[in-house]
């Protein structure tokens, strides 16, 4: 088998398990260490990499199987707003080189997911981002990403399909494997208007598809699980993803709380592995704490039949919507939601 060949890590662990455990929420933990609302996240990499490598080691020691590095918003788009627009290779280098001495200590496989999130900006017609200009970006992001020693290339938190297959383009001009997931947070779509039959359709059709696909963020994990059933719905057998929030964000006391209990990610998690996710996690408000009790019901408590709507609802809460979207339901003003755009 040449180099070309060869299955990266993700790959290789998939074969070996029936269910991978991700890890949960970079914001909520770093907010707690110090991290000010504005900041770049991504600079502490550089100045503050002891809290990096705790971030990552607090996923680890939950029983995490993979983790996300911290440079969600490492393209020079994003870290224009903070002045580095001209450190992207340098900063996603350094975020997965923490995280690549996290994985070698812990005894085990560990997968170190490269995170690659939105722009924030609109492409083309609709904006003035070209998609040439897109993979560019990415492509210098991936390339410190693997640089830094990353296993795999997370893109995450999508919402147009331009911006999706840009992505993979870079991950996959830089040389690294990739997973990618869109947030599902209008009435089941993306702001975009993407449903979860539509990706699903689209990843089999790209020129290199990615190891795994699915949906993260969003709303609640109600929601989360509804789009899961929807790609369980199209019968493909590429693996997919599923990385729902703690719960609803309330906003108390100046800050935004989760409102979703470890016992209730727990019920979420055993859902989504019995909906057919490969690799299950959290997204906004989970912490390790949470992780600990999803990876425990997952190693305890015996597979199940695919969860029906109605056990859904019963067990994790109402949905925000009536419709997944796939039922070209188009979303009431009332309904829609704007995507956060960071794991917080």
């Amino acid at each position: 088998m040449t180099a070309a060949q060869t299955p990266d890590a993700l790959t290789r662990l998939l074969e070996t398990r029936e269910w991978l455990l991700a890890d949960g929420a970079t914001g909520t933990t770093l907010f707690n260490m110090g991290l000010e609302s504005g900041d770049s996240p991504e600079l502490w990499n550089v100045d503050r990499p002891e809290n990096i490598a705790a971030l990552y080691q607090g996923a680890v020691d939950a029983g995490s199987d993979i983790f996300l590095t911290n440079s969600f918003g490492g393209t020079a788009a994003r870290l224009k707003l903070h002045n580095a627009e001209d450190r992207v290779f340098e900063l996603n280098k350094a975020a997965a080189e923490i995280g690549r001495k996290v994985a070698d200590a812990a005894g085990r496989p560990v997968i170190v997911a490269g995170s690659m999130g939105p722009t924030g900006e609109i492409m083309e017609p609709m904006g003035a981002l070209s998609y040439e200009a897109a993979v560019e970006m990415f492509y210098e992001q991936a390339k410190g990403l693997k640089a830094g020693g990353a296993d795999v290339a997370w893109i995450e938190t999508i919402s147009a399909p331009e911006e999706y297959t840009a992505a993979a383009e870079g991950a996959a001009k830089a040389g690294l494997a990739w997973v990618g997931t869109m947030s599902f947070d209008t009435a089941g779509r993306t702001m975009m208007g993407v449903t979860s039959a539509q990706l699903a359709d689209m990843v089999e059709k790209l020129p290199t598809p990615p190891v795994a696909y699915g949906a993260n963020c969003g709303t609640g994990s109600s929601d989360l699980m509804r789009t899961v059933l929807g790609f369980a719905a199209q019968g493909n057998e590429r693996p997919f993803i599923a990385k729902g929030n703690a719960g609803i964000p309330r906003y108390m006391d100046g800050h935004i709380h989760y409102d979703g209990t470890p016992e209730l990610m727990a019920d979420y998690a055993c859902m989504a592995r019995d909906a057919g996710a490969r690799i299950i996690g959290g997204c906004c408000g989970t912490t390790p704490e949470h992780l600990v009790a999803m990876k425990a019901a997952l190693e305890t408590r015996p597979r199940g039949e695919r969860p029906t709507l109605e056990q859904i609802v019963e067990t994790l809460g109402a949905f925000s919507s009536a419709s997944d979207g796939t039922d070209d339901k188009g979303p009431s003003a009332r309904e829609r939601t704007g995507r956060r755009g960071r794991r917080s």
